[in-house]
């Protein structure tokens, strides 16, 4: 009898627990249990009964992951195959811990000297990173296609760009690329993109008069129109890069820079080029460009279009409100049919934005600095909007940095001066300058085509001349602004809302990551070299795609010639201005 009842006990509390234990725990209601499953129910709670002794489980929080009642919910919903909802976690989205940020790789030119100033600019597309070193030396003109560089150092100033390619949590270099017809003083690398198997790297100093795009692997040997610059297309199969164009401006002439910033995303090219002098303010789409040289250092921008292998000029733009010196385009990004472009020298002292064509004439805060988006529709461009922010003045250089991910802009203002130290979501940023060029960051959001701004970044360590917003970049939900000029000698990653207060090594550099749930930005990590050292610019150039983030330090002066992947750097300080990169990945 007694034998009866001890195995008898466990499945009568079962079956009269079953009821009262759904409802109380107010995730499921009796409907769900159907008749099917009656029996696999009985034998997890006899179970469960029989091994704690016959004792009712107590009910705690339903919705607390750390409850009895949580586990025990889940383990039922398993039972039945529920992938209903629970509390905000189902068995298709289950409960993770906060992800962290840490470094990953430390990457080195093979063939690094002294002033090359390796990772001037950066950009990376999933696993492939590419870095400029305009200052690079060898007289190479053709691709290396490998993990080596040229020794040679008789081309002073000619450039290089650098590829590097991850396999798992290692990076290796994948090609070394020079320009076809690379001379000294290029400046070959002085800006990069990537996007997929293509690269974009910009020669500012380039001296050819050519007006035509050369589809293919050659360029112009003439050298009469004096640092008009241009940009090199790179097409990558399988591991091999291959130089797929050489592109020139349609009005090239002296001092253009062409090339001073440049930006790839599919098929589309945008290039820069912040010395252009006509007085244009119009759009031209089609393969012209204004031949007046009326307006110096107005800037323009040219956007290239790829049909198979074959590059052509889709557009020409101007802004609005184009003046001499305002040097639009000194920044440009791309993200599929939108364009921001940066204008850090523009005059105006509005401090709203214009949905729409136009702009203002205005000229009385001198280099507050502007941006302006254009979108594509079909093969036409037109402009969408004027960006200017709530606190512009003069000076703040709004427009030196940009960055587009789909329907979201960070624009950067390196010499903004507001002592704050929080993010402000909203349409709104301080007025207050008692801290001379610290430097902030503004995003702004489009819903359909109207955009309006949705923070004002700033560094929870912010101090003067520490240029926060010299350099930003955006994926998704995901900001880098970096702060080139920081002062701490922190040399480890922090996770969370802090940085580090001390000012003990002068420009060392800082980089801060931002992440947006719903609308509001909130600092996730704040990023510094393992090496840090004075002077090294941490942050002067950055890049982020998915999880993974890139950070040149062009200033940095080791002479180590290798990649480490890990979490260590060189501590060697024997090759000024040689320049490195880093790599972090959010895990």
């Amino acid at each position: 009898m007694i034998l009866k009842l001890f195995f008898r006990t466990p499945f009568l509390i079962a079956f009269s627990f079953t009821k009262s234990f759904f409802y109380k725990m107010k995730c499921f209601y009796s409907s769900n249990i159907k008749p099917y499953n009656t029996i696999k129910v009985l034998l997890f709670l006899y179970t469960y009964i029989f091994f704690n002794h016959c004792q009712a489980p107590k009910l705690e929080n339903p919705c607390d992951s750390r409850s009895n009642a949580f586990r025990e919910t889940i383990a039922l919903k398993s039972l039945l195959g529920d992938t209903s909802n629970l509390c905000g976690f189902s068995l298709t989205n289950p409960p993770s811990l906060p992800l962290k940020w840490e470094a990953q790789a430390y990457v080195k030119a093979p063939n690094t000297e002294a002033g090359d100033q390796f990772s001037y600019s950066i950009s990376i597309s999933g696993d492939t990173i590419v870095v400029g070193a305009r200052y690079e030396d060898s007289n190479q003109t053709t691709i290396t296609n490998g993990s080596t560089a040229s020794a040679n150092n008789s081309a002073v100033l000619a450039g290089a760009a650098y590829v590097f390619h991850r396999t798992g949590s290692n990076w290796e270099q994948q090609a070394y690329l020079k320009a076809s017809n690379i001379e000294s003083q290029d400046e070959f690398g002085k800006s990069v993109s990537i996007s997929g198997d293509t690269i974009v790297v910009g020669a500012v100093g380039e001296d050819s008069n050519q007006t035509t795009i050369t589809n293919g692997s050659t360029a112009s040997a003439n050298n009469s129109a004096s640092n008009s610059g241009a940009a090199y297309v790179y097409q990558r199969n399988g591991t091999t890069w291959t130089q797929q164009a050489y592109l020139k401006a349609p009005n090239a002439g002296d001092n253009d820079e062409f090339g001073d910033s440049v930006s790839i995303s599919g098929d589309t090219i945008v290039v820069g080029a912040l010395g252009e002098d006509s007085n244009q303010t119009t759009i031209t789409n089609g393969t012209t460009g204004s031949a007046d040289n009326s307006a110096t250092d107005a800037g323009g921008v040219y956007v290239f279009q790829r049909t198979g292998g074959n590059w052509i000029q889709q557009a020409y733009l101007k802004a609005p409100n184009s003046n001499a010196f305002d040097r639009f385009g000194s920044s440009v990004e791309i993200s599929g049919d939108t364009i921001v472009v940066g204008s850090p020298d523009e005059d105006s002292s509005l401090t709203t934005i214009i949905n729409g064509a136009t702009a203002d004439a205005d000229n009385s805060a001198v280099d507050s600095g502007g941006a302006y988006v254009f979108q594509r529709t079909g093969t036409t461009w037109s402009q969408q909007a004027y960006l200017k922010t709530p606190n512009a003045e003069s000076n703040d250089k709004f427009g030196s940095s940009v960055s587009i991910s789909k329907d979201t802009i960070v624009v950067g203002a390196p010499f903004e001066d507001s002592n704050q130290t929080t993010i402000s979501n909203g349409s709104t940023a301080s007025v207050n300058n008692s801290f001379l060029n610290s430097g902030a960051a503004y995003v702004f959001h489009r819903t359909g085509a109207t955009w309006v701004q949705q923070a004002y970044l700033k560094a929870e360590n912010t101090n003067q001349g520490d240029d926060f917003g010299r350099s930003v970049s955006i994926f998704g939900d995901t900001i880098v602004v970096a702060a080139r000029l920081e002062d701490s000698n922190q040399n480890t990653i922090t996770n969370g809302t802090t940085a580090s207060a001390d000012n003990s090594i002068s420009s060392s550099g800082a980089v801060y990551v931002f992440q947006r749930t719903g609308t509001n930005w909130e600092q996730q990590a704040y990023l510094k070299a393992p090496n840090a050292d004075p002077g090294d610019q941490f942050g002067f150039a950055t890049a982020i795609s998915g999880n993974t983030i890139a950070v040149g330090a062009y200033i940095e002066g080791s002479n180590q010639n290798t990649i480490t992947n890990g979490s260590t750097a060189s501590s060697d300080n024997s090759a000024s201005n040689a320049g490195a990169a880093y790599v972090f990945v959010r895990k």
